[in-house]
């Protein structure tokens, strides 16, 4: 299920972004599966706590088979919205986990999710509590691996005290590089972790006008009109060319976007190009 394989993003299909209704979601599924993309990611709070079962609702009106899919979901933050929370937290006792992976389960209708994610590092985890609760849904055939999402190596350290951690998902983009350098890449390719980045695209299509930003775009132009192609295959494929052989988690709802962006799989470019983007990305050159 590796190897650079686009995952889609479903965080603004419902509640948070587009809205999408029954028909247009299990459309969607349809069309996404049909293009060769089979691996969905969710997380418990999107659409405060409703995106999920909206997704549950579509796949069982599809003709895409649960068993056809990559199903990806994380637990651990507590919202304000969507739960009587007083304040926003983060829960990872190993009852909590374990009511929400059912709990998703449930939405989602299926019998089990294949990577099963703690969406963020919280100060108060047990590393110990945490895996009663891994072991048992694994045990249990509920949940095929397990992993986290923007942890750092040390967080994922003392995880590994107790359970292995099998990925990392974490925000990578041509315009946002920390985890290039703070060691979250080399820990993926030292340890075996499958390497997702959440927001692939960054701010490149945002109304974000810093100077970095602009000569980000004015960089990737250039390029683009060199290799004859679109603009968002070369901010794809900055990233897959990175040899964590990181997975994108692209959330377009547009087939013809999904189309394009698609061909990032298959660019070939040279490593000195990808320089250049990095350049205008760190505004200086490499040391």
């Amino acid at each position: 299920m590796r190897h650079n394989k686009i995952i889609a993003g479903t965080m603004t299909w419902g509640k948070w972004g587009k809205n999408l209704s029954q028909v247009d979601m299990t459309n969607r599924i349809e069309q996404w599966v049909e293009s060769g993309v089979s691996a969905f990611d969710h997380a418990d709070i999107y659409g405060d706590y409703t995106t999920e079962i909206e997704f549950g609702k579509a796949l069982k009106k599809s003709s895409i088979k649960a068993e056809e899919l990559e199903l990806i979901t994380k637990c651990g933050i507590q919202m304000t919205t969507g739960r009587n929370n007083k304040v926003k937290h983060y829960d990872y006792r190993s009852t909590y986990i374990i009511s929400s992976l059912e709990q998703s389960l449930k939405n989602l209708q299926v019998e089990c999710i294949d990577t099963f994610l703690l969406h963020r590092p919280s100060p108060l985890m047990s590393a110990e509590e945490i895996a009663i609760a891994i072991e048992q849904l694994k045990k249990q055939g509920k949940i095929k691996s397990f992993g986290v999402s923007n942890f750092l190596p040390h967080q994922i350290q003392l995880l590994e005290r107790y359970i292995d951690v099998e990925a990392n998902q974490i925000q990578f983009s041509v315009d946002h590089l920390e985890h290039m350098y703070n060691g979250v890449l080399d820990d993926c390719q030292l340890n075996g972790r499958d390497a997702m980045a959440w927001s692939p695209l960054g701010a490149y299509f945002r109304e974000d006008e810093s100077e970095k930003m602009k000569k980000i775009r004015e960089t990737i132009r250039e390029l683009a009109a060199v290799y004859g192609t679109e603009e968002e295959v070369l901010v794809v494929a900055f990233i897959l060319k990175h040899p964590a052989a990181v997975r994108p988690v692209v959330g377009t709802t547009d087939l013809n976007r999904l189309s394009i962006l698609k061909k990032a799989l298959s660019f070939e470019w040279s490593d000195e190009d990808w320089f250049v983007i990095l350049e205008s990305s760190v505004g200086r050159r490499v040391p």
